[in-house]
Order: structure tokens, then sequence, then C-alpha cells
């Protein structure tokens, strides 16, 4: 078993960083067009009602319930089209021809599907059982006017930025991006593209990070790889803290490191480093500097995405307005086995398929040291496996959480 003395819980961790932020109240108002990805800043209530008017289900037959007679045909007495209302006098004992989306006309009951309608020589022959208002949308059925469509907290998709195009809405409230500044440390860090010395690495880190705030719509301050040297930590930190809501670094969080950053940072702000009891991701930093909210990542590729998946993610969210959303887990059965040591919540990349019975069920993505990034690519899921469990053996019950779009789910 792991030491455990001093490790802090995920869910303790996030609770206490959650529970010190509050969302930005700052919004802008943009075109509908720009707002695709925003988080509304103020409920939306709707101007109108939809549908508008009574109107249409079905291409078929607009009819009134007392000219129905078995074996008798109705004459056609107009027609209706969508953006084309009959206008005339409907005569008794007669039907309109009604397209889907056309107004139903004055004295419609119902209306008739033209599957259920025989045309003959003198006219319609209705031979189908009729109800009162079948086929017919009724106005404000589907928005009431002055019903709250989306509340404030919601994200702009494709499910809700044409919903307040057919209200007709011309322009959004939305809260303003968050400036999000993440750099790397470390004088063994080269950009991709570069030669390596012996020991030194790329860094891909930043740019993990900086993909990931751009999936969650903020606005990304990069200011590259700091050295090792207290003077341009410093720098960095004062600069970051002037231009961003939330400062993220990556690197030197860790007991025992050879940097500066835990000495300027508690210089700077009240910085708090923390011991978390997940795996991979142990070392991690959270407070306030002057002017914004810092998270100090580890600096293993994998640790740094987890973290900032399970701890920064939520906060940015918070941060921006948008409404909680828990996590989506499930139970499904290992198809092979998972090696693990007890002592802290351990999150393993794992590929979730269908089984030869059609049941789901979870692979492992193979080595699970934190250095190897390339099983968020070969993953779709995380297995999370309890603090305490042990070795996971083909058949066992396990918890996945399934990427979200962050890491392309």
């Amino acid at each position: 078993m792991e030491p455990t003395a001093g490790l802090m819980a995920l869910d303790a961790a996030l609770e206490k960083m959650l529970a010190s932020l509050s969302p930005l109240t700052d919004a802008e108002t943009l075109p509908l067009s720009q707002c695709f990805g925003r988080i509304l800043a103020r409920d939306i209530s709707s101007p109108i009602d939809v549908p508008g008017f009574d109107n249409s289900a079905m291409d078929g037959y607009a009819v009134r319930l007392a000219d129905l007679t078995p074996e008798k045909p109705l004459p056609v007495a107009g027609k209706a089209f969508a953006g084309q209302p009959f206008s005339g006098e409907w005569p008794a004992g007669s039907v309109i021809r009604i397209m889907t989306g056309a107004p139903v006309p004055a004295g419609c009951e119902a209306v008739v599907m033209q599957e259920e309608a025989q045309i003959v020589d003198d006219g319609v022959l209705i031979r189908a059982t009729v109800r009162a208002g079948q086929n017919i949308r009724l106005r404000g059925e589907d928005i009431a006017k002055n019903a709250v469509v989306f509340k404030a907290g919601q994200k702009m998709s494709v499910a809700q930025v044409p919903v307040l195009a057919s209200l007709g809405v011309a322009e959004v409230e939305v809260v303003r991006r968050l400036r999000v500044a993440v750099f790397s440390t470390g004088d063994e860090l080269r950009l991709p593209g570069e030669p390596l010395d012996e020991g030194q690495i790329y860094d891909t880190n930043r740019l993990a990070v900086q993909l990931m705030l751009e999936q969650l719509g903020c606005e990304v301050i990069n200011l590259g790889i700091i050295r090792d040297d207290p003077a341009a930590l410093r720098q960095a930190f004062i600069e970051a803290d002037r231009q961003a809501d939330v400062v993220i670094s990556s690197g030197g969080v860790s007991v025992g490191e050879a940097d500066y950053t835990k000495t300027l940072l508690e210089e700077l702000g009240e910085i708090s480093f923390w011991k978390l009891a997940i795996k991979p991701g142990k070392p991690f930093a959270f407070g306030r500097l002057p002017n914004s909210w810092f998270c100090g990542l580890p600096g293993n590729p994998v640790s740094a995405a987890l973290t900032f998946y399970q701890l920064v993610q939520p906060l940015l969210l918070k941060l921006s307005g948008a409404q909680p959303v828990a996590p989506l887990r499930m139970k499904v059965r290992a198809a092979g086995r998972f090696k693990k040591s007890p002592g802290r919540l351990d999150f393993q990349r794992g590929v979730l398929r269908n089984g030869e019975d059609g049941q789901p069920e979870v692979v492992t993505t193979g080595h699970q040291g934190s250095h190897i990034f390339s099983s968020f690519s070969q993953g779709n899921c995380f297995v999370v496996l309890e603090r305490e469990r042990g070795n996971v053996e083909p058949g066992e019950w396990v918890t996945v959480e399934c990427f979200n779009h962050l890491f392309g789910g």
C-alpha cells in the first residue's frame, strides 16, 4: 500500500477550490451568430409564442367534425400552405387541403392526414376515425410568450442557438471570456522543432493546456517557457497576474524540486500546495494572486492533463458562470486486468467498447505511467479505481468516466 499520510482527497480539494470562487459578472452583448460556445449572462424569456399560430402537423385535410359523414365525399373548398393561409369563406360540408406548417383555417377542429383520405370524383372520402384536435399544433405549445427559455449559465450550442433564432432574438448577453495565462517552467524544456541536448524534453504540457483552454472558450495568454531563474519567474507571475483572471503554470509544484516557484508564490499571494490522493497527479497548487486565481499543475504530462481535467476544468466553468455538470460515470465489467496499489484514487486510461455479448466493457490502454501521454489518444475514458482498491481482475465491476470534448469525447 502506498503511504497516504497528509494526502487530500480529490473531492475535498475540489470542494475547497469551488467554495472560494465567485463567477464573473462582466458581460457583453453579441450578435446571435457570434454566441456559439458562450455562456449566458442573463435568463432569456421568449418574446413570442412558438408556434405563433395553430398550424397543421401533417399534409392532409382540415375538417370540421360536424361535416364528417361515413361514406359521404366532401368537396375541397380551398388550399392552405405554409406562408399562404386559406383566407376565403369555408362553406359547410367541405374540407380544406392543408400542408404541414400552414395555419389552420378558422373553425378547423382536426387535420386528417392525406394517407387516411381517399380522393374520389366528388371530392375527398374520409374513412378513418377523427378525433378533435388531432394533427394540430397549438399556438404556444412549444414555447409560451414570456416563458424562460434558457437560464443564465447555459452554454450556447447547436441545441440552443437555433431556438433563439426561432424566437427572433438577434442579440444575446453573454459572460465575457475568461482570460487565462499559461506558462511552463524548467530549464530542461524545449519547443518542438528544436534539437534536444542530453536531459532535455519537449514542452507538451503547455500545448495540451492551451488546447483544453480553447475548448472551454477561454482567451489564452501564452507566456511560453520560463527558465528556472528567480527574476524571470517573478516577472512571469507578475505579468500573468496583471493580464489574466486565472494563471496556470506547469511544473515546479513537487516537493524537493530545484526551483523557486513555491517561494515566489507564497511571497506574491496566498497559495496552498497540496498532495492529492490521486494517481496520476499528486502534486497540485491552488490559491490567490493579487488579481487572479492560480493553479499549479504537476510537470509530468499525464499528471498535468489529469489535474486540469478533474480540478481546473470545473474551476474555470464556475468562474465563467456555467451551470455545473457532474461527470457522467457508470459501472461496467473489466475485460482485462488493471494493476493498482491501494492508497490513491486512480484515474487509469481505458477503452470502453461493446463486448461479444453486446454489453459494455472496458480494457486498459496499456502502460499507465505519468509520462505516457499517448494513453489519452488511445483511450476514450478514465477507469476510476477507488482509493483503497487493489488490482482488478477480468470480470470485476469498475467505474468508467467517458472523456468529454477536451479529449475528443
